[in-house]
């Protein structure tokens, strides 16, 4: 696998995806426990929330309750004194005894005219939109009145409908509660932040959303209410509890709970951070807690893998790569807090290192023993060849006739370009190859000096590249030049100058290369004629055909004008051809 999935690949990604997998369904059940617990904190803080509202409002819940209760009572009693207003204010007056904190209590009739009491003034209430609208609810309301008539204060009037026998309305029992009693709260409210600080709002309001008690004061708890009007349908709900922003711009939290149903409910009203502070409504998810366990866990087997396992897999991995690819210092890798599995993988390292390092000295040791010796066999063969020169140069100066010394010269010249390739490969350290320009240079060197003499000069020019051919070319490339450079040196002749030789050896392509030798010839003469016909037939060009097909190469003639050009081309066998048959006569023997 390549590019960006071979991260794929590694150990401790696989380990990490596997375990992932395993503990996901353990991911899932956790979340689904976590919501779970969530529901129910929730459901727990909610009912706590609305707990704390009701004791907040528990006493100004029993003042009303108990002021609705004598409203209810005085509706009845009031029957029989109808009509007797001094026995009707002192029945309101002994009912004023009975809940002192109300401002006044009294009973008035549908025309408006309060006679009857406890204040024992009359007051014209026939204009009041207030006193009209209790008058004409069938049950029990509630009105708040900012400044009442009596105590001039804003008061809490409590209605409740008085009917005769028939069941007619025929008046109210009106009682009026000062604010300033039902404001004081419960003292012990344990979502008071601190003595200064206090974030619980209770109010009472009635079915239509009117604010009839304040903890904060009447003035101060429109503000507070939610911006929605969610309250103008209180009289549908039971009990809730539910986030909204204020009027004032306050993201706040309110718990509604029924006083009485339809007619009374209490509001409690906390900002969102007291809400978060008793685990309502918390501001992270609940399955945030398992991922990041889950996430924990991953990393935390990574991270051991990485110290336990990967980190030491890794060394041995770099110790491996490094001696593969040919270093052998081989340092001594401390894996003491590795597991032991990997401790005795890294002593089987140990152990096969020095094996291979034992084996390649003793491989080297018994490779240079072999090459002393093969450089010692082709330094013999050179001095046999060059032992069978020196005898064939006795023979030549025994011989009587001159076509004998030829023959015996031109016998000579082959056995001492033997013996310079078996010279080549005696210098040549790798034993493989031979550098043709060092070995034509030493062909060409003892030609000219066997050819030449006082009586007869050349001039020679080289041009020679250096390319490294085999030893299976090198020695039909040395005969071949030998037979022609003879040839050449022979019949190389010029119109009244020096004759001229030229030997050239370059490289046509990568792998092809090309051997010439130009010699210079006159234009007419006995020279030329001779060379013409060594052209024709001979051993000399049996032979060199024979060169030319060893050398697998294409021998080219030219006689240009005062020229005779002889070009060999043949491809450059690969060097390893030459290492592999040395491998191969090595396993031989």
């Amino acid at each position: 696998m390549q590019g960006p999935f071979r991260v794929f690949d590694r150990l401790g990604v696989r380990l990490v995806l596997l375990l992932a997998f395993a503990l996901f369904p353990l991911l899932v059940l956790a979340s689904i426990q976590s919501q779970s617990m969530e529901r129910t904190a929730q459901a727990r803080s909610e009912a706590a929330l609305m707990g704390e509202t009701l004791r907040a409002v528990s006493d100004n819940n029993r003042r009303i309750q108990e002021a609705a209760a004598e409203a209810r009572l005085l509706s009845t009693l009031v029957l029989p004194v109808i009509g007797d207003d001094a026995a009707c204010i002192n029945l309101m007056r002994e009912a004023a005894t009975v809940t002192p904190s109300a401002t006044l209590i009294a009973y008035v009739p549908l025309d408006g005219m309060m006679r009857c009491s406890s204040d024992g003034r009359i007051f014209d209430l026939r204009e009041s939109p207030r006193f009209q609208a209790m008058a004409a609810s069938d049950e029990i309301s509630y009105t708040v009145v900012e400044r009442g008539i009596v105590s001039g204060a804003s008061v809490l009037n409590i209605g409740y409908p008085v009917r005769d026998a028939s069941g007619a309305r025929i008046g109210i029992i009106s009682i009026a509660l000062p604010h300033s009693e039902l404001a004081a709260l419960d003292g012990g409210s344990r979502l008071y932040m601190d003595d200064s600080d206090k974030p619980l709002i209770i109010m009472t309001v009635d079915s239509e959303g009117q604010i009839l008690t304040a903890s904060n004061g009447l003035e101060n708890a429109s503000g507070q209410l939610p911006v929605n009007p969610l309250l103008m349908r209180l009289s549908e709900r039971q009990a809730s509890t539910f986030s909204a922003m204020s009027r004032l711009g306050e993201q706040r939290v309110y718990s509604l709970v029924s006083l009485i149903p339809g007619q009374l409910y209490a509001l409690g009203s906390w900002p969102a951070n007291v809400r978060d502070g008793i685990g309502l409504g918390s501001p992270f998810p609940p399955t945030l807690v398992p991922v990041l366990m889950w996430f924990a866990s991953l990393l935390i087997v990574y991270v051991s893998m990485q110290r336990m396992v990967i980190g030491h897999v890794q060394r041995l991995g770099k110790a491996l790569k490094k001696f593969a690819s040919g270093n052998r210092i081989v340092d001594d890798a401390d894996f003491e807090g590795a597991p032991l599995e990997i401790r005795e993988l890294a002593q089987e390292y140990q152990r096969m290192t020095d094996t291979i390092l034992r084996d390649e000295a003793e491989l080297e040791d018994t490779i240079h023993h072999k090459e002393v010796l093969l450089r010692e066999v082709h330094h013999r063969v050179k001095n046999n060849l060059q032992l069978i020169a020196s005898i064939i140069n006795m023979q030549i100066r025994r011989g009587r006739t001159p076509e004998v010394k030829a023959m015996m010269r031109g016998l000579q010249e082959r056995v001492l370009s033997l013996a310079t390739v078996h010279r080549g490969l005696y210098m040549t350290s790798g034993l493989t190859d031979i550098d043709a320009k060092e070995l034509i240079s030493d062909i060409v060197r003892q030609l000219i000096r066997a050819g030449t003499g006082a009586d007869r000069q050349l001039t020679l020019g080289t041009d020679l590249e250096p390319i490294r051919l085999t030893p299976d070319q090198a020695v039909p490339l040395s005969l071949l030049l030998t037979e022609v450079m003879t040839n050449a040196i022979k019949y190389a002749s010029a119109d009244g100058g020096t004759p001229g030789l030229r030997v050239t050896l370059h490289r046509l392509e990568e792998d092809m290369a090309c051997l010439e030798i130009r010699n210079t010839v006159a234009a007419s003469g006995p020279e030329r004629e001779e060379h013409d016909e060594m052209t024709g037939s001979g051993l000399g060009l049996q032979l060199v055909g024979a060169f030319v097909q060893q050398l697998a190469g294409q021998l080219e003639t030219e006689s240009p004008e005062g020229f005779y050009i002889q070009r060999v081309k043949f491809r450059i066998r690969p060097l390893n051809e030459a290492e592999m048959r040395h491998e191969e006569a090595a396993v031989s023997l």
